[in-house]
């Protein structure tokens, strides 16, 4: 104590920061293991002994990983918690959790387990100073230390660039003894030099995430709603004042009580004094465990403000820690004391919860910036050629178990059991559990000389997981088969091996098979050499988690007699695991048969091999030792049952294993009830223990009644409900929770002028009324009308033409209609006329205005005829602009002498007598020849088109004077890529209409790559090889790098078939095809109607859809996938039906039709390099983009032609673009650090002005509601949501704590918005500015654009 004292008076007397002498003694001199350096590397299992109480089970192994990180299980890929918030899906202690690197030896990790007494003093020091009225008695008799060096950032690094010279140093400690476990966080002065790093897979989308600092437990079966987490910090001023403040009163040392015998509900922060350098708000956060039974609401934790004090101590707080008195300089920070806060929550339904926070002492959020930069090393064939030469989590991530995470390696994946669990990943159990086997079993025996044969027999099998304990039966064999079958206890050794007792450092064979295996076992008996073989397949975990098994005997095996048992005594076992597939063993073991006073002693020698399909990147012990305590075998000649039972344990198969002793947990020899769990301890030392919420009585658990016993922290006006391990509080009928926290009080009626007619609105079917916060009214202007609510006058829509062509638009109060013309099908925003309707001369006309002579003709020059009801010509023709006028006869043919001049009295014409001739499209295009532009058209320019019998166009057209040939479609149109040159062979046409062979997946995966390739692929890249008849070729290479492998007939790779380049393996065209087809598909798949959310998600867009406004996420799929892209922005054209998005991997923009089948068609392949903002309106046919890369905005057709640039100056960093199709209007943001803002202009570019440029930070967002008429954003850098008007008025924030967002839609009364902590959708009430619900993925990633899609265009009807 005195050597900590010293260290800690001399760096106090210095500074108030810790120096590099007070971390704990480091480095290879102190017999420090050197993680390998790396990038995302990990250590192997460092086993304790004794093993250390850390977050309520014990950890017999540590591993230490680049990223900052300890855990007591092995890492998932960085990918998949580097980015993410707290709770990870494993267990963590994260001293500094963040994308760190060490390659290129940058630094080093160290990490050991020490005993010395010098470090013991050390660590206690600070544990004391932590807790200085509770640790009194506390000596620590290890601890493991883990020790990041000047480690950096990862970054991309180029021939350009330089290695950042900014370096953290920190260290974490875990000090225990057999009752407690302390964590120890210690930053000396000027460790942290950064305090986040970029995500990787954000690409060139630039992102800035602050690193983690706290505990996660990893629990809960969907680890981002449960389990327990403690966060000290997540921000940037937090993480800042890491190395300023502290918990111990020593700045830069934080400790913390993480592990007891007693129970522990979560981690306890130290209480010593400390002063908070930053007077805004950031939260420590403690979550309860499942068994709370709490809702989401409440597992994300009470937060409360940080509190401040003056240098002066508290008086309630006490003298400074023991182990500092004398050695803190006067004016030394000082804080408030741990504090124990309660609140109660409300629930939907009007109840309350209570929720606890420990040390409510923490920083303000930071900024952090959102960014896409250009990355001219940036590779975007990368993911092509990942995704087609392995798998990855991405697409695999169903073979976990629901209780695994899935890690990517770098030639495959693998799935890992999460805490509590254990398998193989595929398949995994409860740990301590107990679990049943069904399966059947089939033989054909030689018995002696008879032969026996006996078909699916049953067996079941019943495993207590807790102590290895399993206990076999199979009955029906008949005999003399089932009583010679005695003496093969191996048929359940089996079991005893799958589910035995892992000593620690080992585990039993459920941990690295699962549920899918097979075992070959040879007996051979002596002296008579009778030799049998049993093979036994297991095939899933199925309901309830019963495993199924198949067993199969046959062979020859000796003769017992009746009334005859066996006796087998206690045995080892030595198992070999040559790889991650297969594991082998063998044996020569005794049996004694006893028949009445007679003893024979007699032996078999086996031998098995276990094949599986394991992980290739698990690190197996090359062997283990198994150890049957105890083993059973009897025949029940009553129930014609076979029984083996055997207890077990597997452990080490070190030389003294043997002789040690073994610790009563692991041989079942211990006195805890059923209801306790054995926790081993020091030597022969064990604990029974008991969950949170259940009081132990030494043997065994029963539960706490807090409400009875007046445990509960209900308050007045509550009422306390118990449950089992835990209690809820709810407030009585009529009342709600109180500011307070603490209990409840009456619920008072409010008004609501909305109800009760006292707004000042416009009439309700021009307005509506809406509640503000304070129960203020607000008016707001229906869809279709325009003012500010008070007064709203109704919207010409007809004035922006939104009908087709061949359609009227009416305007009509609040809203607009349109009508398609005579001989027109549709709903007036999009006409045909179907290829086998007939219309009339005169209404061909009108569609197909045509250059004619001057002079007497059918309508004149220019002139378009007007039609009657029936399509026919009116009688008097009038000139719409010379106003010459005249008669017309049937066929529309002027009648000579009856024009009359402009200006005076039109002709009197009389009904044409002659019948109207019904003419197809074909032979009136034939009878009055129109001119065209030139190009792919119905006829060609100046062609006089081929009719057949029936009138319709022939399928081969052939132009008369140019000698051009093309084939044409039922309207006449020609098929794109047909025509022929003159001189040549004529195209082959089929009959318009007729459907051809559609394509196969193979050729439309191969033409989805081409297409993205731009039509030209490097021989680098894969693309599918695909036979005449479109389906894969069983032999597949990727470009000329030489690797080929075989594929089935889905064109899934085929396990193992993989060649090396220099040989090509051996594919048979007939295997089988798979249950599930390739992955990812490449095209869409089509919604269900309705309104419903599109979010890009780098190489796919999902679909989530809404039922009013709530996240229907039982609902939500996969819509488009495409291999390689990063799809960034995206929206959605209302009348197509056609979904648009940017690609900043591909540097193209897409679209998609929404019909069934349809397929990715990419419409601008050039002149980008960071497209990111997409905006698409419906009204004028064109798309809005930013590109980030080139500092540009553009606006093209929705075809992508007619692209212009409209901005290229005064941008830095151009993000969201939003359009106002009916007003005409152009919004986006610029997220310029140093001078942010939002502009506006027409869509042509006029009028170009800033809208928003004050209080903004990092404007990711944007979107315009239609409806409000309002301009919204959501603001990574001051975690604002905020709305104005378009002209830049009536700013207020919407909600002021969002995470990262990073894209934003309005519908409804609901904001949603892409979060990238949160890897989710969010839900916001655009009223109150809370947060009613959120979407997470199954596929974790981050989410990019977010778009709502209508049934109907917003603005087309109230």
């Amino acid at each position: 104590m005195r050597a900590v004292a010293a260290v800690l008076a001399a760096a106090l007397a210095v500074g108030a920061a810790l120096p590099r002498p007070g971390l704990l003694p480091h480095g290879p001199a102190r017999g420090d293991v050197r993680l390998r350096p790396g990038d995302d590397e990990s250590s192997p299992g460092v086993p304790l002994r004794p093993a250390p109480r850390l977050y309520g089970r014990a950890a017999r192994r540590l591993y230490v990983g680049t990223n900052g990180v300890i855990s007591t299980q092995d890492f998932p890929r960085e990918t998949q918690y580097v980015d993410d918030d707290f709770p990870t899906d494993f267990p963590v202690i994260a001293p500094f959790l963040a994308d760190l690197d060490t390659s290129g030896d940058r630094g080093n990790i160290y990490y050991r387990q020490d005993n010395s007494p010098d470090v013991l003093d050390q660590a206690v020091g600070y544990i004391q100073a932590g807790f200085p009225h509770t640790t009194g008695s506390f000596v620590p008799t290890n601890a493991f230390i883990a020790t990041w060096e000047d480690v950096g950032a990862y970054q991309e690094l180029s021939q350009d660039t330089e290695p950042s010279r900014k370096l953290n140093t920190f260290q974490a400690a875990i000090a225990y003894n057999d009752e407690d476990t302390y964590a120890i966080f210690l930053y000396p002065e000027g460790g942290l030099q950064f305090l986040g790093t970029r995500p990787k897979e954000s690409y060139n989308v630039q992102l800035e995430l602050p690193a983690r600092v706290g505990f996660s437990w990893g629990d809960g079966d969907d680890p981002k709603r449960d389990g327990l987490f403690h966060s000290l910090a997540s921000s940037e001023p937090a993480l800042w004042n890491l190395e300023r403040e502290s918990n111990t009163g020593v700045p830069g040392v934080w400790v913390f009580h993480v592990g007891s015998v007693a129970p522990l509900e979560h981690v306890e922060p130290g209480a010593a004094p400390v002063r908070h350098a930053s007077s805004s708000a950031d939260y420590t956060r403690t979550l309860y465990s499942r068994a709370d039974h709490y809702s989401r609401a409440d597992h994300t934790s009470m937060e409360l403000p940080a509190q401040h004090s003056s240098d002066t101590l508290h008086p309630d707080h006490g003298p400074p820690a023991p182990a500092l008195q004398g050695i803190v300089p006067k004016g030394l920070p000082a804080s408030l004391g741990q504090e124990r806060s309660r609140r109660l929550h409300s629930n939907v339904d009007g109840s309350a919860q209570q929720s606890y926070s420990a040390n409510p002492s923490s920083y303000s959020s930071g900024h952090h910036g959102v960014g896409v930069e250009e990355d001219m090393h940036f590779n975007p064939d990368v993911f092509t050629y990942s995704a087609a030469s392995r798998e990855t989590c991405a697409q695999h991530h169903g073979r976990c178990s629901p209780h695994a995470f899935c890690t990517d390696y770098a030639t495959g994946v693998c799935c890992h059991c999460r805490a509590t669990y254990y398998g193989n990943g595929r398949q995994c159990l409860p740990e301590g559990a107990v679990h049943r086997l069904n399966g059947k079993v089939s033989g054909s025996l030689t018995v002696g000389r008879a032969s026996v044969r006996f078909q699916d027999v049953d067996l079941h099998a019943y495993i207590v997981g807790s102590d290895g304990r399993t206990y076999t039966a199979i009955s029906g064999v008949p005999q003399p088969a089932a009583r010679a079958l005695l003496p093969l206890l191996p048929i359940g050794g089996l079991f005893a091996w799958l589910f035995a007792l892992e000593e620690p450092g080992s585990e039993n064979g459920f941990s690295i098979t699962g549920a899918e295996f097979t075992q070959n076992l040879e007996v051979t008996f002596y002296p008579g050499e009778e030799t049998v073989h049993i093979t036994q397949t297991a095939e899933g975990l199925g309901a309830d988690n019963y495993l199924s098994l198949k067993t199969h005997i046959q062979g020859q095996v000796p003769f017992l007699q009746e009334n005859t048992t066996v006796h087998i005594a206690p045995y080892k076992e030595l198992y070999h695991y040559s790889n991650s597939a297969a594991v082998t063993s063998s044996a020569q073991r005794e049996y004694v048969l006893v028949a009445g006073t007679t003893n024979q002693t007699l032996s078999y020698r086996l031998r098995q091999n276990i094949t599986f399909a394991g992980c290739p990147h698990t690190r197996l012990l090359a062997r283990q030792r198994l150890s049957v305590a105890r083993a059973f075998t009897l025949y029940d000649s009553q129930e014609h049952v076979l029984r083996y039972a055997l207890a077990a344990r597997i452990g080490s198969a070190g030389d003294n294993a043997e002789n040690s002793p073994v610790n009563p947990c692991l041989d079942s020899t211990h006195t805890c009830e059923a209801t306790a769990r054995c926790q081993p301890g020091a030597g022969m030392e064990y604990t029974c223990e008991c969950a949170a919420g259940y009081r132990s009585d030494g043997r065994g658990c029963r539960d706490v009644d807090e409400c009875a016993e007046g445990l509960n922290q209900c308050g007045p006006f509550t009422v306390c409900l118990n449950g089992p391990g835990s209690y809820r509080c709810e407030c009585h009928s009529g009342y709600r929770p109180a500011e307070d926290g603490q209990g409840c009080v009456l619920l008072a009626p409010v008004s609501n002028p909305c109800e009760d007619g006292s707004h000042p609105c416009a009439p309700g079917d021009r307005a509506r009324c809406l509640i503000r916060a304070g129960g203020q009214p607000a008016c707001e202007c229906l869809p279709g009308y325009t003012g500010d609510g008070i007064s709203c006058s109704d919207v010409d829509e007809c004035a922006e033409n939104p009908c087709h062509p061949a359609a009227v638009c009416y305007n009509t109060q609040g809203s607009f209609s349109c009508r398609c013309h005579p001989g027109y099908e549709g709903d007036g925003f999009q006409c045909t006329h179907g290829s086998t309707q007939r219309l009339t001369p005169c209404q061909h006309e009108r569609l197909y205005p045509r250059e004619v002579p001057s002079g007497p003709s059918p309508v004149s020059n220019g002139h378009v005829p007007q039609c009657d009801e029936q399509g026919r010509y009116r009688p008097l023709q009038c000139h719409s602009s010379t106003g010459h006028c005249w008669c017309v006869d049937a066929a529309g043919q002027e009648i000579a002498g009856t024009r009359t001049a402009p200006g005076s009295t039109p002709p009197r014409c009389g009904t044409p007598a002659e019948s109207v001739q019904q003419l197809t499209p074909c032979e009136h295009a034939r009878m009055y020849p129109r001119e065209v532009p030139s190009g792919p058209s119905p006829v060609g320019n100046g062609h006089v088109p081929q009719c057949d019998e029936e009138g319709r166009y022939r399928p081969l057209q052939c132009h008369s004077s140019t000698g051009h040939c093309w084939c044409v479609d039922a309207a006449g149109q020609e098929i794109a890529g047909t025509r022929t040159a003159p001189g040549s062979t004529p195209p082959r046409c089929g009959t318009p209409g007729s459907t051809e062979r559609p394509p196969t997946m193979c050729e439309r995966w191969r033409q989805s790559l081409l297409e993205h390739y731009g039509g030209s692929p490097r021989s680098d890249q894969y693309v599918p090889q695909c036979d005449v008849e479109g389906n894969f070729t069983p032999l597949q290479c990727h470009g000329d790098s030489g690797y080929c492998w075989c594929v089935d007939e889905s064109g899934r790779e085929i396990q193992g078939t993989r060649s090396e380049p220099g040989s090509t393996p051996p594919c048979l065209p007939s295997v089988a095809p798979p249950s599930v087809r390739p992955s990812p598909r490449p095209d869409v798949s089509p919604p269900a109607t309705g309104t419903f959310l599109l979010y890009a998600q780098g190489q796919q867009i999902g679909y989530l859809p809404l039922n009013g406004t709530q996240l229907q996420k039982e609902a939500a799929k996969t819509l488009l996938s495409l291999h390689g892209s990063i799809m960034v922005g995206i929206d959605y054209d209302c009348r197509e039906k056609t979904i648009y998005w940017t690609d900043v991997a591909g540097r193209t923009i897409s679209r998609a039709s929404l019909e069934p089948g349809a397929e990715p068609e990419t419409i601008i392949n050039s002149g980008l390099i960071s497209p990111e903002g997409l905006a698409v309106d419906h009204l004028r046919r064109a798309m809005f983009w930013t590109d980030s890369g080139l500092d540009k905005i553009e606006r093209a057709r929705l075809d992508g032609s007619e692209r212009r640039v409209l901005f290229d100056t005064d941008l830095v960093n151009p993000r969201a673009i939003a359009v106002d199709p009916v007003r005409g209007n152009l919004y986006w943001t610029d997220w310029n650090r140093e001078a942010p803002k939002i502009e506006t202009s027409t869509v042509n570019g006029a009028n170009r002005r800033v809208l928003v440029n004050k209080d903004i930070g990092l404007p990711n967002g944007l979107t315009f509601d239609p409806f409000s008429k309002l301009l919204c954003w959501a603001d990574a850098g001051t975690k604002h949501l905020e709305c104005t008007f378009p002209d830049g008025t009536g700013r207020r924030v919407i909600q002021n704590n969002l995470n990262y967002p990073f894209s934003i839609i309005s519908y409804a009364n609901h904001f949603y918005h892409t979060d990238w902590r949160r890897d989710g959708v969010i839900a916001v009430d655009k009223e109150t500015g809370s947060f009613t619900d959120e979407y997470l993925p199954e596929q974790r990633s981050h989410l990019y654009g977010i778009t709502a899609v209508y049934p109907y265009c917003p603005g087309a009807r109230k």
